[in-house]
This record gives C-alpha cells, sequence and structure tokens, in this order.
C-alpha cells in the first residue's frame, strides 16, 4: 500500500467515528483503566458496542488519539509490511494513545501491538474474534494486556435507552427486540440479518476456509432456534443435519469464538466429568433469536432462561448448571467455588411445574449447603419455606434491573 492510502483511510475512519452519536454511556465504563503500560482490549459480538465504548472512555480521558479500523474495504490489501507506513501516520498525528478497531483483521497484530507499548504509546483496541484474540494474547502479549468484554445491551440499558420503566412490559420488549444498539435505533430488522450474514460468511466461512455453506447456516438456525436446551455432537449429526460429530465441534468452536452462542457445562468438582456431560446452549442476545431462526417454537420459559444467562455472563463466566443424583435439575449455580447461588428459571411456577422446580432447586442447595436459594419467573413474587430452606420467587426483570 501506499502512504497516502494509509493516511486517506485513517482520517476518513476517525471522521466517521467524531460524526456519530456518542451513545448511551455503557455501564462498564467506569471500569476502563487508564493505562499506559498495558494494553486495553474490548471484546465481543460485532455491533454490540465496543468501538462506542473505546470513543466513550477516550473522550472522558480528554487527549487526541490515532484511530485505525483494520477492517474496512479501503484496506484490504494491508500487510505486515505495510505496518511502517502506518508508523508513519501515527508519528505524523503526535497522538501518544492508539485506538485499533477490529485488530484481529490484521496480520501479526500482537507484534505490532508490543512494539507500540515498547515505544511507549498508550494502545486500546476492539476484537470481535474470541479464540484469535486469545491464541495472540496468550504467546505475544502475556502480562501486557487488560481484557474486557462487551455484550449487547442489558435489561437495564435498554430500559436506559428507551426511556420505559422496568416492569413486565418493557420485559416483553426487551426479550422481543435485544439488545443491539443499532437496531433498537432504527428499528431495521435488515440490521440484524445483515449482522448476521457478516459474521457466518465473513469472520466464520472465509476466516476459517469453510466450504459448506449450506450446512453451517442450517446447524446455525438449529442452535438459535432451541436456546437453553442441552446439545450432544452425536446427535446433532442427525437432527441439524451435520455430516459429522467433528464438524459439528468445529461450528460450535467457530459459533463460540464469533461470540454468537456460549455453551455452558454441567457442574462438577472433577473437569473430566463437566467434560463428558451434555452442554446447554444459550445465544448472545434475543434479537438475534428472532432474527435467526426460521420460526421459534414459542418456549418463553427458555426465552426467559437464555435472558437469565446473559444477565450473568455480563458479570462473571463461573457459571454452570446442575444435575443432582436425584435426578433434580436446577439452571445455574454461580461461582460455585467461591459463594455460590443456585437460581432456578421458569416463566412462572404451576401446578404442574411447581414440584419439579423447587426440587431441583433443593437438590443442588442441598449439594452446596446453601440455605436460600432463588427462583427467577416472569412476573412473580413469593417466598416458599420448605425442607427448613427459604426460597425467594422474585419477578425476572426486578431481579435484573437491581443487579446489572
Amino acid at each position: 500500500m501506499k502512504l497516502s492510502d494509509i493516511t486517506n483511510a485513517q482520517i476518513s475512519q476517525k471522521n466517521a467515528l467524531n460524526d456519530r452519536d456518542s451513545g448511551l454511556e455503557r455501564a462498564v465504563l467506569p471500569e476502563l483503566p487508564d493505562i499506559q503500560s498495558h494494553a486495553l482490549i474490548v471484546t465481543g459480538i460485532r455491533r454490540c458496542g465496543k468501538s462506542t465504548l473505546l470513543h466513550q472512555f477516550l473522550k472522558k480521558l480528554g487527549r487526541e488519539f490515532f484511530y485505525f479500523n483494520f477492517d474496512d474495504i479501503q484496506l484490504a490489501e494491508f500487510s505486515h509490511a505495510d505496518y511502517r507506513l502506518l508508523d508513519k501516520a501515527i508519528a505524523d498525528s503526535r497522538a501518544k494513545i492508539l485506538f485499533f478497531d477490529e485488530i484481529q483483521s490484521a496480520e501479526h497484530w500482537e507484534l505490532y501491538v508490543r512494539q507500540k507499548l515498547d515505544e511507549g504509546f498508550q494502545v486500546a483496541l476492539t476484537g470481535s474474534n474470541a479464540s484469535l484474540l486469545s491464541r495472540e494474547l496468550g504467546t505475544r502479549l502475556t502480562g501486557r494486556h487488560i481484557s474486557k468484554e462487551l455484550f449487547p445491551f442489558s435489561y437495564r440499558e435498554f430500559c436506559r435507552f428507551t426511556g420505559q420503566e422496568a416492569g413486565a412490559d418493557s420485559l416483553k420488549n426487551y426479550l422481543e427486540k435485544g439488545g443491539f444498539p443499532e437496531y433498537l435505533k432504527t428499528g431495521n430488522t435488515d440490521i440484524l440479518t445483515q449482522l448476521l450474514t457478516d459474521i457466518l460468511y465473513r469472520d466464520i466461512m472465509a476466516r476459517y476456509g469453510l466450504r459448506d455453506a449450506a450446512s453451517l447456516r442450517r446447524f446455525f438456525v438449529y442452535l438459535v432456534s432451541n436456546p437453553a436446551q442441552k446439545i450432544s455432537p452425536s446427535r446433532l449429526t442427525q437432527t441439524a443435519g451435520v455430516k459429522s460429530p467433528t464438524t459439528v465441534l468445529e461450528y460450535i468452536s467457530c459459533f463460540e469464538a464469533a461470540y454468537l452462542i456460549q455453551l455452558l457445562p454441567s457442574f462438577a468438582w472433577s473437569v473430566k466429568a463437566q467434560s463428558l456431560a451434555p452442554k446447554k446452549v444459550y445465544v448472545v442476545d434475543s434479537g438475534i433469536i428472532k432474527t435467526g431462526s426460521l420460526s421459534f417454537s414459542g418456549n418463553f420459559g427458555a426465552l426467559l432462561e437464555n435472558f437469565v444467562f446473559n444477565s450473568l455472563r455480563t458479570g462473571t463466566a463461573d457459571i454452570f448448571y446442575f444435575t443432582g443424583k436425584g435426578g433434580g435439575e436446577c439452571d445455574f449455580i454461580v461461582r460455585p467455588h467461591e459463594q455460590p447461588r443456585c437460581i432456578q428459571v421458569c416463566w412462572e411456577l404451576t401446578a404442574e411445574n411447581q414440584d419439579r422446580e423447587i426440587n431441583g432447586l433443593l437438590e443442588a442447595m442441598d449439594f452446596f449447603n446453601l440455605q436460600e436459594g432463588t427462583i427467577l419467573t416472569f412476573d412473580t413474587e413469593d417466598i416458599i419455606m420448605t425442607a427448613g430452606k427459604k426460597i425467594t420467587v422474585v419477578s425476572v426483570w426486578r431481579w435484573a434491573f437491581e443487579n446489572q
């Protein structure tokens, strides 16, 4: 490339960034450190607001920064040799803070970031591929980076953004629309459709050299149509129409790396036992479920459970589900090795499901020696005393709003 190509792309990108709406101040913003010795890395699914978050952060610092987005068609020919031209553009800008967007699109980016840190620059960057980032971070930037994850708007952020009050109506609206900022701003469903197309074809098929587009999309549709369900690679070869368990595992790995889904393991003290048990699949956002599935089954209990998982996941990755020896199941065990919490989720407690939900929760509480547990429902509040233990029934919207 030519220096003028780099410079022109950088100027147009910076102007476009400055012209954007500064957006809703995200809850994670106060957690971002103003630090020069380590690269600050914000990761998450495409279009969840990573660039906006870092822009908010840098505007608060009040210091000039150099912005460069590697995921730009103008930079399609950018190679390792062109870093010298980028060095010149940075020097000409006189900025000491570097803001690199979608860094995983650049070849040998981790070496370049390390170089700029060694030169005394403050570096902030975003990335949308978990596996690529973690691999490079684990080799070249060990001990030189601080990572923060960003997700689509939480329910609390959704209420702030849309001006709605916390309650059953706004929760229904959130479960229907999800939390991608641009979609909420415009209401244009093509935004979510295009997002999925970009992720499946650009970030997954092109990057990993996959060829069977129909199989990949068919499998993705199956997963997002069945949130909060246990999955088994061997069984999915038949139900989802994928050639082999190996291909299933490859696809799942790609979806996880792109932050589309996450698998939840069953709790066990043994890592081997955890790995052998089926995992449950959760989708990053309810808007993705609506857009990506051909016909979501209308299982609102599963949709609510998916929402609770995403709400918990913004605070910690230390989450499991639990299956007891008596056959009872508890949806979520949070931080089991520290101060465990047992949480059960159902749309509503009825005569038909009450015993199952309570017994599964009690079995988990007994296992972790807890006296209190929680059942989250769509819009019910109550207290249940049973077997000498206290179960608090809480409406999900209140729980989510107060804990985010």
